[in-house]
């Protein structure tokens, strides 16, 4: 099973593309309440049925929520108390809102990003502590 991720919510893109799928799916699902089945309002192929996903944010697992999954396309959907959970969780462990814009500045002849002060504790880092850095899927990714 896939797990999906969260993102921080209020100022991602991730938010905004999620907002108009939801919108789309309320009136595709009220329009297909009386079939008495759902087709999903992604793929507009699939059925969607009930099962289980996982659900992690930023590599932190959150647990196993009941959604409506698309046989077609794989696409879960969670109703909101179930959403309401999945936000609690990640509040509780910590990890809501990480997600955060910054800025890349120039450096010498490098460019450096600047780490927010939540992240950096949530890892951990400290400055002189050395890192690994390489690129991967088009992402920038920093190990230590």
């Amino acid at each position: 099973m896939e797990i999906a991720n969260f993102q921080h919510l209020k100022k991602t893109k991730f938010f905004k593309v999620n907002k108009m799928k939801h919108k789309k799916s309320e009136r595709f699902f009220s329009a297909q309440k009386s079939k008495g089945f759902l087709t999903c309002p992604i793929c507009e192929k699939g059925i969607l049925k009930k099962g289980k996903i996982k659900e992690a944010m930023f590599g932190v697992y959150l647990g196993e929520f009941p959604a409506d999954i698309c046989s077609k396309c794989g696409e879960s959907f969670t109703d909101q108390v179930t959403t309401r959970k999945i936000e609690e969780i990640a509040k509780e462990k910590g990890i809501w809102g990480l997600g955060k814009q910054t800025k890349i500045t120039k450096t010498g002849n490098s460019l450096a990003v600047r780490i927010p002060k939540e992240i950096a504790v949530f890892l951990k880092l400290e400055e002189g502590k050395e890192a690994y850095i390489h690129p991967e899927n088009k992402k920038l990714v920093i190990e230590t």
